[in-house]
């Protein structure tokens, strides 16, 4: 099978892009399909390339400034276009992009669709927490939605925990201001009834407690998510800088530090980014990875090895059951 990466989208692209691309290879047992422009891409390949990469062409780019549905229509060739396209074809099992999000997104919908029963897609990031982790969506894909629409998120969110992660009988929670029953404004206390029909609920939880309880799936819509995301990752970012910021400068001082870097060394790891990878778009038919805009190598080599995963785990498939059970 093949995996569609978008060399061109990205910060970094396309050195950092095809870097990673280069750092998986001997980690994946599928085709990586570096999509762009032939020429750059190529001055940053190796040689001998490994034989699992290879070079699908597009001509154009959709810039992070470039309005999604306007950059879809006019730039047909672009290499995040031509991807979602090489998924919708048949040729590739996946796609993933460090490109422009909401046209990562409305290409991915508009080539795939959304699959039966779900009506509007949702990003399911991973954030760390005090027990290996949890998944949160929607993270950016759909902030006007109905409260049936994040039971649709719960279901997606748990097929990925049990399928992808590897949770048994993951465990669903409503993002909210407390975590009684009857909290929150009239969305939050409509979307807990609707929830509460089902045995895998387990209730409403608190932002403070994410991060420091047992969850595995944290459902809210996408305006929200969002919010939360870039939050912790600001936050995370300044707390590893105000300890960098505390370190002295001398050599004799570094040394005395030393065992503080090594005891900060999980933490760190806990709060980088490019262990994640990128964040699956869920909800539609097709495997949809959505790396940072800065993703580095690192973040794109993490994020190739989570589209394998999804794909080799036939993570289209579970969610799709898992709304034919619910019919």
């Amino acid at each position: 099978m093949n995996l569609a990466l978008d060399a061109m989208g990205g910060d970094h692209a396309p050195a950092e892009i095809v870097a990673g691309a280069i750092l998986a290879a001997p980690l994946i047992h599928h085709t990586i399909t570096l999509v762009g422009d032939p020429k750059a891409i190529s001055q940053h390949l190796p040689t001998p390339c490994p034989a699992n990469i290879q070079i699908h062409p597009a001509s154009q780019i959709i810039g992070m400034e470039d309005k999604p549905l306007d950059a879809i229509r006019k730039k047909k060739d672009s290499s995040l276009v031509v991807a979602a396209n090489l998924v919708k074809d048949g040729v590739a099992a996946a796609m993933i992009s460090a490109g422009n999000t909401g046209a990562a997104t409305a290409a991915s919908l508009l080539s795939w669709r959304q699959m039966s029963g779900v009506h509007r897609p949702a990003i399911a990031s991973m954030m760390p927490n005090k027990y290996g982790g949890f998944v949160l969506l929607d993270a950016g894909a759909s902030p006007d939605v109905d409260p049936e629409h994040l039971v649709e998120f719960a279901m997606m969110g748990k097929a990925y925990a049990g399928k992808v992660l590897g949770r048994p009988n993951p465990r669903v929670h409503l993002l909210n201001i407390g975590e009684e029953e009857g909290k929150g404004n009239a969305f939050a206390k409509q979307t807990y009834s609707l929830l509460a029909r089902h045995d895998w609920f387990s209730g409403n939880i608190e932002g403070k407690d994410v991060f420091r309880q047992r969850c595995d799936v944290v459902v809210c819509d996408a305006f929200v998510g969002n919010i939360v995301l870039k939050t912790s990752e600001g936050v995370a970012e300044f707390i590893m800088a105000t300890i960098r910021e505390q370190v002295p400068t001398s050599p004799l001082a570094k040394l005395i530090y030393a065992p503080l870097r090594k005891l900060l060394a999980p933490l760190k790891k806990q709060m980088d980014y490019a262990e994640y990878g990128g964040s699956p778009l869920l909800g539609l038919n097709g495997v949809c990875i959505i790396c940072h805009g800065r993703s580095n190598a690192k973040a794109i080599k993490n994020a190739l090895l989570q589209a394998q995963t999804a794909v080799d785990n036939d993570l289209v498939g579970t969610i799709g059951e898992s709304f034919v059970g619910a019919a």
